[in-house]
């Protein structure tokens, strides 16, 4: 089973790569360009055939390795 994990900073955190990202996008003539957030996004080749199950595993890897939940928020998305 595919598992999606989409994983971004929590409201308030700053986001210095987001910033560059929008400055560098600005410089290519990109003006209406506000804010960038910057995220990353994780797949999973699970075993697993329960959906539910899968997205518990996928949970769990997110809360021990996948995830900074300090400052980071996460998503599961079962593909």
């Amino acid at each position: 089973m595919l598992v999606r994990v989409h994983v971004t900073l929590k409201a308030g955190v700053l986001d210095p790569q987001g910033a560059a990202v929008r400055h560098s996008l600005n410089s290519l003539g990109f003006e209406g360009v506000e804010k960038v957030r910057q995220g990353k996004v994780i797949e999973l080749a699970l075993s697993e055939t329960d959906p539910a199950k899968a997205e518990a595993q996928a949970g769990e890897m997110c809360e021990k390795l996948l995830a900074n939940t300090v400052i980071e928020n996460y998503k599961i998305e079962i593909v």
